[in-house]
């Protein structure tokens, strides 16, 4: 039985997570909660070997199957050795990215059938699931000039701008079957009216 809360955070390239991130940490910590940060694909020695030959540019070609395949082997080595234990101890957990990711990027970006996702997570995670999702949006355009600003990029974030389009509509599409779950946050403004719906939303767990 789990005693800590579960946090994801998604969106797409350049949405403002790990900006983001720090405010959420720091805004947990002051209220005396003990928060673990991790990230996917990795957050374990093997997840992190995984991610690895996922985004490295290296990586020339990969089957659409084989990244799903993959994301789902390092999910299922994140949950079993980091997150349960820490939400077992009490402490909250914050991660970069979950399960949304799959469906939106390998999902809706690979445009791998939505059924087959589905299988894959009820077989690795069962009944678990985060107790809230932050889905930071903004246009792909502005998301993808941010990105362009940082320099180097990962294999993911070389895909063509209709790639990200759809990875978009499908975290959308995402928020609106999960409106419970997965909140909707505009990341297209500035990183503090980012920051203030954020805190609202939290202030609810």
């Amino acid at each position: 039985m789990k005693k800590g809360k579960f946090i994801t955070i998604d969106g797409v390239e350049g949405a403002g997570k790990s900006t983001q991130i720090s405010f959420i940490c720091d805004y947990l910590q002051a209220k005396g909660i003990n928060v673990i940060l991790t990230r996917e694909p990795g957050g374990t020695d093997l997840g992190e070997k995984i991610r690895e030959l996922l985004l490295s540019t290296k990586t020339k070609s990969m089957h659409s199957d084989s990244e799903l395949l993959l994301m789902f082997a390092a999910r299922n080595e994140h949950i079993h050795e980091k997150i349960i234990p820490a939400l077992e101890r009490g402490d909250w957990v914050l991660s970069d990215r979950f399960t949304d990711a799959s469906y939106a990027y390998q999902g809706g970006g690979r445009g791998l059938d939505a059924e087959r996702i589905e299988q894959l997570e009820q077989w690795v995670l069962q009944d678990f699931t985060p107790d809230m999702t932050l889905l930071l949006d903004i246009p792909v355009e502005q998301g993808m000039s941010r990105v362009e600003s940082r320099g180097k990029k990962d294999r993911i974030e070389l895909e063509a701008m209709d790639f990200f389009e759809r990875v978009r509509q499908a975290y959308i599409a995402r928020s609106e079957k999960y409106p419970e779950r997965i909140k909707l946050i505009d990341s297209s403004r500035t990183k503090e009216h980012t920051s203030a719906q954020i805190e609202q939303i939290l202030a609810s767990l």
